[in-house]
């Protein structure tokens, strides 16, 4: 199990904040994702790779998060987060590097959940689209127009705020 975590649990944590989890409830839904792993792990057949199954138990896990986020009485604020400078760009890189991150997060954030699990399995983990398809359980075609259209609602967010799309994340 602490190899699952040691090897994939950078994956889980991305793959929680691409859906949708807020960055103060991702340690929480990671460990829940490693608990359904430790519990399920018994029935995992090694057919399907780990990264599918994973996905499949991230994915779960962030709808049962966000079903319960409007019972919380959590309020958020904002704190300066220390040492996050990125390596080697300094303070500006590091803030520019966080702000596209917000601006992704926002234009992900206007995506149905289909075309959302879509666009970030293709573009940001790299998967090939035959793999993304059978992880969200739909034809390899209604990958392809998922992605489509999701690439062309990020294209568009980044145009109306005038942002060249390729810097960033």
């Amino acid at each position: 199990m602490s190899r699952i975590v040691r090897e994939h649990g950078v994956f889980v944590w991305r793959t929680l904040r691409r859906l949708g989890v807020r960055e103060a409830d991702i340690d929480d839904v990671c460990q829940e994702v490693f608990v359904v792993v430790v519990r399920k792990l018994p029935e995992f057949e090694p057919r399907a790779s780990i990264k599918s199954w994973l996905y499949g138990i991230c994915i779960r896990s962030a709808a049962a998060h966000r079903r319960k986020a409007p019972v919380r009485r959590e309020v958020p604020t904002e704190s300066p987060e220390e040492g996050s400078a990125a390596p080697g760009g300094g303070p500006e890189a590091s803030l520019e590097s966080r702000e596209a991150l917000v601006m992704l997060d926002r234009a992900l954030d206007a995506l149905d959940a289909d075309k959302r699990e879509v666009f970030v399995l293709y573009e940001l983990e790299e998967l090939a689209m035959s793999e993304v398809a059978q992880i969200v359980g739909c034809p390899l075609q209604t990958a392809y127009s998922r992605h489509s259209a999701a690439r062309a609602h990020v294209v568009a967010f980044f145009r109306r705020l005038s942002l060249p799309i390729g810097s960033g994340p």
